[in-house]
């Protein structure tokens, strides 16, 4: 059975979305100075490289990334390959996801994460409003994308994850699948659990196991 880690690694090379902290990686206690053992230190954004978002991120008082159900992060996902000219997901592109609960989208943006020290992309595929609604209609659980969005950059009304969360559609941004085809997977995704601050996301170790015949 093959595992596909699906995960981003989070580093200082690591573009972040425009506007979110970026990330500091530094070694607080080192065996090679005198220390005993060796401590490092991480700081960045909670919507950093894989990771997930939570209710709460648009919806005031919606659910925090530790009130997250593991009924909608681990089990059966479909992955959705889409070709290289589909800028926006619209609605005709998620139609036909029968019996499906989870869905990720490989796009054009996994080409992407060859080339981090570029930094942020502004001109990813996202996932359009009307998709977004059509996904809500399905009862889909989770939604991925292979980029740090699912919203158009540049949106003033976040209507695509306003639609997606405030019916708690766990959504997953900045997958890695560069290394995945498209069909069905198991999918574990398990974000950091934390108390405090707004509990808005929190980064995710994602993988997928191919499922036996």
């Amino acid at each position: 059975m093959k595992i596909y880690d699906v995960t981003f690694p989070i580093s200082e090379q690591t573009p972040v979305y425009e506007g979110d902290p970026k990330v500091k990686i530094q070694i607080a206690h080192w065996i090679e100075k005198g220390d005993a053992a060796n401590v490092s230190y991480i700081s960045c954004g909670v919507h950093t490289a894989t990771h997930v978002d939570a209710p709460n991120h648009f919806i005031e008082g919606g659910k925090r990334v530790d009130e997250l159900s593991f009924d909608k992060l681990l089990g059966r996902c479909r992955v959705v390959e889409l070709d290289e000219s589909v800028i926006a997901i619209q609605e005709k592109h998620v139609s036909n996801l029968q019996n499906v609960e989870r869905v990720l989208f490989r796009t054009r943006n996994s080409k992407f994460w060859n080339e981090p020290e570029k930094g942020f992309r502004k001109d990813f595929t996202y996932i359009e409003p009307e998709a977004a609604r059509a996904l809500v209609e399905k009862k889909i659980k989770l939604v991925g994308i292979d980029y740090l969005s699912v919203e158009k950059f540049g949106s003033t009304d976040f209507a695509t994850h306003v639609t997606l969360l405030e019916n708690e559609v766990v959504i997953i941004e900045g997958l890695d699948l560069r290394e995945v085809s498209a069909g069905d997977y198991e999918l574990i995704c398990l974000p950091l659990k934390y108390i405090g601050g707004a509990g808005d996301g929190a980064p995710a170790r994602t993988i997928l196991r191919e499922i036996e015949r």
